[in-house]
Formats: structure tokens, sequence, C-alpha cells
């Protein structure tokens, strides 16, 4: 029985001496971080689709049951909205090739104005992938969340290649306005929708926004802790991605949620021990 627990990036400088070792040279901080998490969101390749050598690198850093949830490239998703992208996909794909096991989905995030209307263009492209990899499927119009119809039609279509719908929940981020430049940048540019808990595979994923605060991060989260409880009794394998504002804590968040969660399902693995920020020493 496993959660998976993971933040938004596996370097931040706010981490460096605090949480992971520093100075650390960037071919480790992938390392230091699974020693925290695992399970990491790949949003790298939504700007550019990296090299096989720096796939193959993230992978030696990470053990096999490490999780990505690699984001789709923003050519194939925003600009040409999944219509003529073989060629960028077929790059894509043999990018992320030497991920292995640890390519949890390939994490398709939708732009707001892909509507309704419009998923029966994210069907043919979800029959055309491979059946190598796991979908994951990000929408944020927000007719899928408020007309039944709409939500009924985008399940259909994950369905037919058993894709999950992954929820950013920022419900509870957008309570009351902001307190810091960070929250305030947020408040700008993170989607309002409502809340989704339904689960449509055995490995489902959620995004969850919280505050710069770490208590209020946490008392925005209780309702997932007994939905990620009753997924495990079910026999499902989530991943939790905890996101803040300045994410100057996210790890240690990560792990906190997952250590909440266990206390309702004891028999939840634990985490990895971190790797020590600071050189051990005898005294």
């Amino acid at each position: 029985m496993r959660l998976h627990v993971g933040c938004a990036m596996w370097s931040l400088p706010s981490w460096r001496g605090r949480l992971v070792a520093h100075p650390l040279p960037a071919h480790e901080r992938l390392r230091h971080y699974a020693g925290w998490c695992t399970a990491v969101e790949g949003n790298t390749t939504f700007y550019a689709t990296p090299t096989r050598d720096t796939v193959a690198s993230w992978a030696r850093q990470t053990g096999p049951d490490f999780r990505f949830v690699v984001k789709l490239p923003r050519t194939v998703t925003h600009e040409h909205r999944l219509t003529d992208v073989d060629a960028p996909m077929r790059e894509f794909l043999a990018a992320v090739e030497p991920l292995g096991p640890r390519a949890h989905a390939l994490w398709i995030q939708l732009p707001g104005s892909f509507a309704p209307t419009d998923v029966p263009v994210l069907g043919r492209f979800l029959r055309r992938l491979p059946e190598s990899h796991r979908y994951a499927v990000e929408v944020r119009h927000p007719a899928f969340f408020t007309d039944p119809r709409a939500t009924a039609t985008l399940e259909d279509a994950l369905a037919t290649v058993a894709a999950e719908w992954v929820p950013f929940d920022t419900t509870a981020f957008f309570t009351s306005p902001p307190g810091s430049d960070a929250e305030r940048d947020a408040w700008s540019k993170k989607p309002r929708l409502p809340l989704r808990t339904r689960a449509l595979t055995d490995r489902p994923v959620v995004r969850y926004l919280g505050r710069d605060d770490p208590e209020r991060t946490a008392a925005g989260w209780q309702r997932w802790l007994d939905v990620v409880a009753g997924w495990l009794r079910e026999g499902r394998s989530p991943t939790v991605f905890v996101h803040t504002p300045d994410n100057a804590d996210a790890p240690v968040l990560a792990r906190r949620f997952h250590d909440e969660v266990r206390r309702r399902v004891p028999e939840l693995d634990p985490l990895p021990e971190p790797i020590p920020a600071e050189p051990l020493t005898l005294f």
C-alpha cells in the first residue's frame, strides 16, 4: 500500500541548507529531494522537451518506485490544442522513455478555453497515444465541474483509455484575501474551480494549493485526508502534490500530509528518511 506525495518542483533556493544540503551540484538535487518526497510534478517539460540524457539523469537519481507526473509540452496542449502534434509528441515520448516505470502518468494540462465542445478532440488524441503509458488530464473550463452532461462526457472520454482526471484544489486558498506577495501572485494566476474528489482509476492524482502559513495549509487539506484514506482502503494508489504560494515548506508539508493519512491508515508504508541537509559529524 503506497501513498506518494510530492511538490511542484525538486529544487528551490529557500530549501538549500535548510531541507537539502548546500552547496549541491545540479545533478544531485533530485536525489536529495527524493529523500523527502516520493513523487514530483514534471512542470519543466511544459516549457521545453528535455534531452534523453537529462531525463536519464533524473532516473539515475531516483528509485524505481519514485513517481514522475510529467506534463506534456505547451506546444501540444496550448498552441496546437492536441491537433497535428505527431512530431512534438514523438520527440516528447522518446525523451521521457528513460524514466521507465518512474513515469507514473503523462499529464495533459489543458487551457481554460478548452471547453466541453472540445472533448471529441481530446478523445481522438487519447486514442492515438501509446498504451505503454498512463495518462492524467487536467481541465480548467468551469463547465466540466458545474454541468453534469459536460462532466459525464469528459469522464466517458477518459474511460476509453483509463485516463485519470486531475483535480487542482484551490478552494482553501481562495477562502480569504492574500497576505503576502507570493499569495497575491497566486491569487491572480491560479484557477478558481469547484472541488472535485472523484477518482476514475486505481491511481488518482491530486494537486492541492494551500497558503504560506503551514497551519492554514494543513487546515485546508482536512477533507482530503478522509478521501485519500478511503482510496487506499479501496486498493487505490494515490499521488498527492502539495503546493503553497511560496513553496518554502512544501516538502515538509507533503510529508506531514502523508503522516496524517498514515494515522488513519496505519498499514501505510512510511516515507524514506531525508538525507541530512548538513554533513554528519562525530559530535
